[in-house]
């Protein structure tokens, strides 16, 4: 494998950059505008520089369904005054639902059971029985429905109706504990709940009607509950409050054309959930025309989705992924919906999945992709993976080694996209493009019409050092606000407390040489020893090449009115933690990063808190070694790991 950081893992041949969708739109937009562009980076200047006329063409070019009205961008100047298309009118479903045909939309595989396969025109059909049904029980514009769901086509089908209202969709995962549904539920009080009876996972069945009899009375103005079966045909519903299944709810209607409700371009959409551990979870909202331009964008041109592609994601209905993937209808492509542990029975599970439907698309988190790296599993060998065009990974920064395990043992030939984006913005500042190289550890580019930037200590751009993420101009898929926040205090402090008039994500970031992204870690997470910033990231890819090393977190302790890094390591079957080991440990982290990356202290621990979308915690970590309390423990996936990290004494010298 070529470790030269100047040669590129990937360049696409000149047949594939012609082939690609964004090297025709760009043909387009010269023909429109009588310019030449020398590439991705030279087209990027022009859609940030040019926002209104970016976006405007991506409406046209996308053939967005919908009124576009006459302004595309007014008070462009100002971030947080920006309106774009003020004067449109869109409904996000009726994009999502173009084809009537007998494609396949959507296809699913849980732990259990038999596939389950919907086409475009059955699709079609439950939407509209699913509107019906919520019209009936009144819901109607800016009414709140809430899933409590796994990644399964009922919960797309019951988003969609819901947004062909012009209702409001939210969503959580059936493995969040009931105080967590509740800390994100109760806030925006919905009309119905939909929900599961249980679910599966690794090989076990998980009751969820239970958490829902309990989450049900905090939920005010809460109609109906309609529960789906899962587990068992017929789900005993008693002691639930307007319960139905949904048959139930369902049978009385038959399919007719739906009717779409076309809305204002901010109109409300979808509310998302924060799920740091910081206090209550942020209601983010965002609206019809901002997801669905985004996301098109996303699909179509950074990551070639096209019509019949069959698309994957693994995510949980608690993740802004879930959301993501969902937008691949509006593309024409089939969504493929797993819902499952990704290593039971095996870690074959998603390759077997992927060939069985000739994924074209393969979409994870790194961490996966480091766990098949840790487990020796050689998708290449194993499986025929001649469909697969790209592998995207996010979550948490893709490591260099893992850029080099997928092309040494996942394919040579693939198109790989490490992203990142989030909840705020449900997509991605940096990411991929299928016409530049891929080059060892970095996300390729920002996206299209996304102004992103790293800021140094002067508030000015650097490039090859590490800064605080920022966008300098607006963009449409910024939150239309925060729910239950009268003024927009709440939204201007997580945004634009830091800068003027320019958004600060909170990631803290490296521009390369080649226009791409290099993430150290959340900026608030750094480290500060000596008073010199380090990401976390930078640690954790030393650490993990470590024989002997699992995973690992690293966290800054205030001690003697300094900062020293704490390094935490979970350790490899039959290994322990000893002088040797600590040695080898320091010195691959002096060798590769630096000497101020050194830990102080390296402790064993069996586990490491994380959220529900698999991102380790540090703030967490470290809240729970100083002593503060962690104001919502509902967000993590495991929160007993944190009494792993209480009162130890190896952090009193």
């Amino acid at each position: 494998m070529n470790h030269d950081k100047s040669a590129p893992l990937w360049t696409p041949s000149p047949q594939q950059v012609e082939a690609s969708q964004l090297h025709g739109f760009m043909r387009d937009v010269e023909t429109r505008t009588d310019l030449e562009f020398e590439g991705y980076q030279s087209f990027w200047q022009w859609s940030v520089d040019h926002s209104d006329k970016f976006w405007s063409v991506l409406w046209d070019e996308m053939g967005v369904v919908g009124d576009k009205g006459a302004r595309a961008l007014v008070d462009g100047e100002d971030m947080l005054s920006a309106r774009f298309f003020p004067d449109a009118r869109v409904n996000y479903a009726e994009n999502m639902l173009r084809k009537h045909d007998d494609d396949l939309a959507m296809v699913f595989r849980a732990e259990q059971g038999e596939d389950v396969k919907i086409t475009y025109a059955e699709l079609h059909a439950r939407v509209s029985v699913w509107q019906q049904a919520l019209k009936d029980v009144g819901v109607g514009q800016g009414d709140r429905v809430a899933g409590y769901m796994p990644n399964m086509p009922e919960t797309i089908i019951a988003m969609l109706a819901t947004a062909s209202l012009g209702a409001i969709w939210a969503s959580a995962s059936p493995d969040f504990g009931q105080q967590g549904v509740i800390d994100r539920f109760g806030q925006i009080e919905p009309t119905v709940l939909v929900c599961v009876d249980g679910y599966y996972y690794n090989g076990k069945e998980i009751d969820c009607l239970e958490k829902v009899k309990a989450i049900q009375p905090a939920l005010n103005g809460l109609k109906a509950t309609v529960v789906v079966p899962f587990l068992t045909d017929a789900p005993d519903l008693s002691g639930l409050a307007n319960a139905v299944t949904q048959d139930g709810f369902c049978d009385a209607y038959t399919p007719k054309k739906v009717e779409f409700e076309r809305v204002g371009f901010n109109h409300p959409l979808f509310i998302m959930f924060s799920s740091g551990t910081t206090g209550a979870p942020k209601c983010i909202v965002h609206g019809h025309g901002g997801v669905l331009l985004q996301h098109l964008k996303e699909h179509q041109l950074q990551s070639d989705i096209r019509s019949g592609d069959r698309v994957f994601y693994f995510t949980t209905c608690g993740w802004m992924m879930w959301n993501w993937l969902a937008s691949g209808l509006g593309s024409g492509a089939t969504l493929m919906l797993y819902d499952g542990s990704p290593f039971y029975p095996n870690g074959n599970v998603l390759w077997d999945y992927a060939v069985d439907y000739k994924c074209t698309f393969f979409g994870t988190s790194a961490k996966y992709i480091d766990a098949l790296k840790q487990g020796g599993f050689v998708p290449c060998q194993s499986h025929d993976l001649s469909a697969l065009r790209t592998i995207a990974s996010t979550g948490s920064p893709l490591v260099h080694e893992s850029f080099d395990y997928v092309y040494a043992d996942i394919k040579k030939d693939v198109h790989l996209a490490s992203i990142s984006g989030g909840t705020d913005i449900v997509s991605c500042f940096m990411l991929g493009n299928p016409i530049s190289p891929v080059y060892r550890g970095e996300l390729q580019c920002a996206g299209l019409g996304m102004d992103v930037a790293v800021f140094d200590g002067d508030e000015k751009p650097v490039i090859g050092a590490a800064g605080e993420l920022v966008c300098l101009r607006p963009f449409p898929c910024m939150p239309v606000k925060f729910w239950n926040d009268e003024g927009g205090a709440r939204y201007r402090g997580a945004y634009f407390e830091m800068f003027d008039n320019i958004w600060a994500h909170g990631d803290w970031v490296e521009q390369t040489e080649h226009h791409g992204f290099i993430i150290h870690g959340r900026s608030d997470a750094t480290l500060n020893p000596g008073g010199v910033r380090i990401g976390t990231a930078e640690i954790y890819r030393q650490v993990e090449q470590v024989e002997g090393v699992f995973e690992s977190i690293a966290v800054g302790q205030d001690f003697e009115g300094d900062v020293r890094v704490i390094l935490f390591v979970i350790l490899q079957n039959g290994w322990e933690l000893d002088d040797n080991l600590v040695k080898d440990i320091k010195t691959a982290i002096r060798n590769g990063a630096s000497p101020r990356h050194v830990p102080a202290k390296v402790i064993a621990v069996d586990d490491i808190p994380r959220t529900k979308s698999g991102k380790i915690t540090e703030l967490a970590v470290r809240d729970v070694i100083m002593g503060r309390p962690i104001k919502n423990i509902e967000a993590l996936a495991n929160p007993e790991a944190l009494k792993l990290y209480e009162g130890l004494e190896a952090l009193k010298s």
